[in-house]
Parts: structure tokens; sequence; C-alpha cells
């Protein structure tokens, strides 16, 4: 019998969409971490001693009540847009940070990913032109590439994007759907863009009605100053902005929100609508319950803290087992990440194995590339491990690194 003659293994035929996904690099190391002994600087997890399980626990309570008729509205379906209280705590929120926005313009979505999901949806075409930072957030990029556009690389420093590159990206081709920006601590890099950046880009952006999506879950987690105000707050016609309850509560919760102009919003409502109808009811209630008091106030300086004295454990650890090597890294002022640069010659995703013998495991740089990647990057988070452990850690990391450097 000829081969071709037989039939296939499956009745299923992929979609162009489906066969352009890709799994994550960062949740298929994560499943090496399980293995005993193996110290965890890959996953951009909270650590979990920051969950409000106490304020979640006498929350849940409250929302389900004694008297059924309290609890029932708690377990039904919900309205897509989101509990009016939590639109309406966004929308205080963002007034504090410069930016004026409705709840009509908010969306609660099931998690910030969610957002994104649902931006591609909506404003991304095959072929189309995409920008983003060099690097750029990894699930960005995987929410992006199922609508099959064509991503760009930006070229970015220490303070983002530089909008000199951007204007020269912009002076060429068809104009991009939007630039994909995290100005605050960015994942993967842990930089921030400045006051004058800031300034630049919009400037930029606005010169060419390029709009903007503004992802920023990391905000509330800065260590000694707050960053500056959102580009939202500068372009409110021009800019989609995502925020997430992730890393200020708890990620298991997975509650997000997006801000978006009147214009758009109907349309990224239709999306949400066929996604999932509605980000969990009981859960909105639950996080509504726990923050209406100004819960947050009390809780995310204890965050903070954490997260600075850890951020400046892994430093100093880097400064004494990778400095001689001639390595760079971010200095982040606040967020998850530390971003290396190994010696000339080094390739991440080669020492990553070496790495997790020596008894620890990082993120190779290159998938948070969308074109060229720097093969010689790596991103490390400092969040979920004790001093002691980053110590360990960066030990052991910088053993493989000079065995590497000796061959």
């Amino acid at each position: 019998m000829n081969p071709n003659d037989l039939q296939p293994t499956t009745p299923w035929h992929l979609a162009e969409r489906a066969e352009a996904m890709n799994p994550s690099a960062i949740r298929e190391i994560l499943k090496v971490t399980e293995r005993p002994g193996i110290l965890n600087f890959a996953g951009g997890l909270p650590s979990p001693e920051t969950f409000p399980v106490d304020a979640m626990r006498d929350a849940c309570a409250t929302v389900l009540g004694k008297d059924s008729a309290i609890a029932k509205p708690s377990l039904q379906y919900a309205s897509s847009e989101g509990l009016p209280e939590l639109r309406q705590w966004v929308a205080d929120e963002m007034g504090k940070h410069g930016a004026t926005v409705s709840p009509e313009q908010v969306l609660i979505t099931t998690g910030s990913q969610q957002g994104l999901d649902l931006i591609a949806k909506v404003l991304l075409d095959k072929c189309c032109r995409l920008l983003v930072e060099s690097p750029t957030y990894l699930g960005a990029l995987q929410a992006f590439t199922p609508m099959q556009p064509v991503p760009e690389n930006v070229a970015s420093d220490d303070g983002g994007v530089s909008p000199q590159a951007l204007r020269e990206a912009l002076q060429k081709g068809e104009r991009p759907r939007f630039i994909y920006l995290l100005p605050n601590f960015q994942n993967p890099t842990g930089r921030t863009m400045d006051e004058t950046r800031r300034q630049q880009v919009i400037a930029v952006c606005r010169e060419f009605g390029l709009p903007i999506v503004e992802d920023n879950p990391y905000g509330e987690l800065w260590f000694e100053q707050t960053p500056p105000a959102p580009l939202l707050a500068r372009w409110p016609e021009g800019v989609v902005y995502l925020g997430s309850f992730s890393k200020i509560l708890a990620p298991g919760l997975r509650l997000g929100y997006l801000i978006a102009p009147p214009a758009l919003y109907p349309k990224l409502l239709q999306a949400k609508q066929a996604a999932d109808l509605h980000t969990p009811g009981f859960n909105q209630r639950v996080v509504a319950e726990v923050i209406r008091d100004g819960f947050l106030d009390r809780h995310v300086p204890t965050i903070r803290a954490r997260y600075h004295a850890q951020r400046d454990a892994m430093l100093a650890a880097l400064e004494c087992e990778l400095g001689p090597t001639g390595a760079k890294w971010t200095r982040p002022a606040g967020g998850m990440f530390v971003w290396v640069k190994l010696p000339e010659g080094l390739n991440a995703q080669t020492l990553l194995p070496a790495a997790v013998d020596a008894g620890m495991a990082f993120v190779p740089g290159a998938p948070f590339y969308a074109q060229q990647p720097d093969t010689r990057t790596l991103r490390l988070s400092f969040v979920t491990s004790t001093p002691a452990e980053i110590d360990r850690g960066m030990a052991a990391l910088g053993q493989v690194v000079r065995q590497a450097l000796s061959r």
C-alpha cells in the first residue's frame, strides 16, 4: 500500500491561526523547576507570602453571607462589563494618577492577559504591522501571534523605546495598528520610562496617529518613588490601558481590567462577550469587598518592602558572582525582574541545562524578542526567593558562566 493512501491519524484540521501558536517558553521552563532542589528564578510569579489569605477568607464569608438571598447574586451570571463597584474603583484610582476615566470606559477582564487577547482580536489582521519594544513581554507576543500580524522590534534602551527609532519605523510602510508598551518596571527588563521619554513617545505617536496599548501590571510595585503619570493621562483617545489585580492581591483570582476610549470600547465588549460572557462574578465581588475600605493602601506597601529587599539581595549577589565575568544587568526601581546580558560568546539557552544541573533556573531572553533575538540575555525574577536562596542561586549561575568562559 502506498503510504500516501493512508488515512490521516486525526480528522481535525487546524486553522492557520492555530498553526501559528507556540507554547510559552516560561511555562515550559516552569516544568523543570518542579524538580526537587531547583531554585526558581524563571517564573513571573508574585510571592505567595504576599497573598492576603485572611482578608480573602473574610471577604468570601461576607459575599456568601448567611442569607441566601444575599449570596445568590454572587453565584449568578453577571454583566459583561463587570461589577459596577470595581469599575468605579478603577476609574477613581486612575484619577489619582492623573488620568480622567469614566467607569463606562472600564472593562473587567479575566486577568489582564485576556485584555491582550481581546485587543488582538479587535485590532489585528493577518500581515498588518505591529510595533513592540525590544525586548517585550512574551505573553503579549503569544496573544498577538494567532491573528498573524507582522510584529516589529523598535530599538530600545534603558529608558524604553527610542523616540527616534519609533519615528523612523513610522516613516516607512503602512501605519502599524498600534505599539505595545510597558512603561513601568517592564517585563522582562525591569526598566522604566522617565517623564521626558514619555513626553517624547507620546509626541511621536500623536504626530503619526499611532495608537498605544499601555500595559501596567507592575506600576504599584515601586521601591523608592512612584513612576510618572501613565501614557493614558497624556492621550486619552489614543491609549488602551491594561491593569491587573494579580500582582497586588493574588493571580489565582484571574482579575484584570482594560480602559478603552469610547470609540473602541463597544467592540472590545463584544469580543469579551464572545470569549467568556463575563469575568467570574464571585471573584469580582470578593475583590470589591476586600478593597472597599482602603485595604490596598495598607497591603501594597508591605509587598513593596519585601520586593525591595529581595531586589537589593539579587543586585548584591550579581555584583559578587557575575561582576568579574563582564556580564551586565539592569537595576530596576520596582517590579519583579532583573535582565542580564552575559559576556560575549555565551548563549543563555545553551547555558540553561547546566544551570539547572547546578540547582537554579532562569528564562533565556530570546523568546522576548519579536525579531533578531539577543541570545546573550536572560531574565531573573527575585520575588519568590529569600535573600539566602538568591545568594545560592546567583552563586550557581556564576559558576556556570565562569565554566563556560573557561572552555
